[in-house]
């Protein structure tokens, strides 16, 4: 392996030596022949694949040869001029420092949440107080943007009572009537009055006449509520609109 190494060292010195006794006349023409070579496998070569170390050779060999050499190289003026500014760039460009406050964890940001959600009306100061109980430091302007991007208001807001939330919480005891008219074969017009459960989703109770009035309904209501009475089952609201029948 020495000896190889060796050989191949005194190769090129021997080269080298030859090289610098032959004339100027020589070393032109040999160029001249090697530009003609290089253009020659141009045309029949495929693009070259440059690697990142044969890029930096050329961004730098480029720095020392006049720009009207530069027609030598495989690429474009503007190509080399682009290679040459990458580690310029790379070389003066400091660490990206994040400035602020560090960004808050997702497990902070869902208690933060869930305790908006069970509590209404907790303002961003008790939130603030409850979790400084928990151990977790944050500040009301953190607890506002957290329940802004979670889509929960104020605690006012919060706190008011909807007519959706009113119903989720009354589900259980209330009942909803209406009418729906029926036609016979005959052309009869028969009007069914029907009682359906919020919470089971289930009709109640079931009556049908020709000619509905409010003596009729008010016979209704009772029979509905003996029938509720047996089943131990007890209502506080019911909900209808303007008929007149009711």
């Amino acid at each position: 392996m020495l000896w190889s190494f060796a050989y191949l060292f005194a190769c090129r010195l021997f080269t080298l030596v030859v090289l610098c006794f032959r004339s100027s006349g020589s070393k032109e023409l040999e160029i001249v022949v090697l530009r003609h070579e290089l253009s020659i496998l141009r045309r029949q070569a495929k693009r070259p694949q440059l690697r990142k170390a044969d890029r930096l050779l050329r961004a730098g060999v480029s720095r020392v040869l006049p720009r009207r050499s530069w027609s030598v190289f495989l690429v474009s003026p503007q190509t080399l001029l682009r290679w040459h500014q990458r580690p310029v760039a790379r070389r003066w460009t400091y660490p990206r420092v994040r400035v602020g406050r560090p960004p808050m964890g997702s497990e902070v940001e869902q208690l933060v949440a869930r305790l908006a959600r069970g509590n209404p009306s907790w303002g961003y100061k008790r939130i603030v107080g409850e979790l400084l109980g928990l151990g977790v430091a944050v500040s009301q302007s953190s607890v506002r943007a957290i329940l802004i991007r979670n889509g929960l208001p104020p605690a006012p807001a919060r706190d008011h009572l909807s007519w959706r939330r009113f119903l989720r919480q009354q589900a259980a005891s209330m009942l909803a009537c209406d009418f729906l008219t029926v036609e016979t074969v005959m052309l009869t017009r028969i009007y069914v009055l029907f009682f359906v459960s919020f919470e089971r989703r289930r009709v109640e109770f079931v009556a049908s006449t020709p000619n509905p009035d409010g003596r009729w309904v008010g016979q209704q209501a009772r029979n509905l509520m003996m029938q509720l009475a047996e089943g131990e089952r007890r209502f506080k609201f019911l909900l209808h609109d303007r008929d007149s029948k009711f």
